[in-house]
């Protein structure tokens, strides 16, 4: 499944945030990371996270797009990665 992640997090927590998300997705932008991943990994990834966010001030979004077909992307302005990976 491809995942896209959001995340708006306190300053203490953005580089903890940033270095879990990086293991499992690509940082395309500040704040957004995306990638294929396999069901075990996604529950890793959410597993992670929540060893460090703080539910009551931080939010994390991920959304969830299962089949290929269903993706289109469309860019303005410069990318700061791209994720080559499509399985």
């Amino acid at each position: 499944m491809y995942i896209v992640m959001a995340y708006d997090v306190n300053v203490d927590r953005v580089v903890k945030v940033l270095k879990i998300g990086r293991r499992y997705l690509t940082w395309v932008q500040n704040s957004v990371l995306e990638g294929e991943l396999t069901s075990a990994q996604f529950e890793h990834l959410k597993a992670d996270l929540s060893d460090v966010i703080e539910p009551d001030i931080d939010a994390v979004r991920f959304y969830i797009i299962r089949r290929d077909a269903c993706l289109v992307k469309e860019f303005l302005g410069t990318s700061k990665n791209e994720p080559n990976q499509m399985l």
